[in-house]
């Protein structure tokens, strides 16, 4: 099923919930007005899906602190983003496939006493008020300097992009988008996550891309 209308309705930070379901989740970046597809198929987390759908539809998506751990109760950063289910479809073998539309980006306040199999939390979004507007632009070169980089970087992996779709998307669209799906270690996807803007993102992206190239024995675009 599918909901569009609540992510396409516009955001306000001071309408959010204050206190939300976590999904700790290794290597998974959402962030404001991008996309995260969810294969749920652990019993506490379709547990947490469930009453998701049956109230206001918001999960916060957070990684934890190790993403090579395997304790039940990971220690997690304190950063996160908030998601509100716009698609799910139920699998025959009791999954649960959902789509999550990023709202805004959050901090943890206080983690609460268990009265759930899932975990929850006190957040607040006031570092990242700005977070409910959208159409911020990068300067001409540091969007080509990107693109630049981009370029190399997905070529050295060997992946392909529509190249024309991208040089169309708006600066922030881009950016947004290829931080969620660009193949980056848990610890740069958190560093994207918390950068304060999206020319901080911006550079933030083009520094791990370089460096990726750097130590792979590619060949970063030089800066003009």
């Amino acid at each position: 099923m599918t909901d569009r209308a609540a992510e396409d309705s516009g955001i306000k930070v001071g309408s959010l919930p204050t206190v939300i379901p976590l999904f700790p989740l290794a290597g998974a970046l959402l962030l404001p007005r991008t996309h995260l597809p969810l294969n749920i198929f652990e019993p506490r987390y379709l547990a947490m899906t469930r009453d998701a759908l049956a109230g206001d539809r918001v999960i916060g998506m957070i990684q934890p602190r190790d993403p090579r751990g395997n304790e039940p109760e990971p220690a997690l950063y304190e950063t996160g983003c908030l998601g509100r289910i716009v698609e799910h479809q139920d699998t025959s073998d009791g999954r649960i496939l959902i789509t999550l539309a990023g709202l805004a980006r959050f901090e943890i306040v206080e983690e609460l006493a268990r009265t759930t199999p899932y975990r929850k939390a006190l957040v607040s979004y006031d570092r990242f008020a700005a977070d409910g507007a959208s159409g911020a632009v990068l300067p001409d070169r540091l969007r080509s300097r990107f693109e630049e980089v981009l370029r190399a970087f997905l070529a050295g992996r060997g992946l392909a992009a529509d190249w024309n779709a991208l040089k169309a998307a708006p600066d922030d669209r881009l950016i947004d988008a290829m931080a969620v799906i660009c193949p980056l270690e848990a610890g740069e996807k958190q560093a994207l996550l918390e950068a304060p803007d999206l020319t901080a993102r911006c550079e933030t992206m083009i520094n791990l891309m370089e460096f990726w190239l750097r130590t792979q024995g590619g060949s970063p675009a030089r800066p003009h």
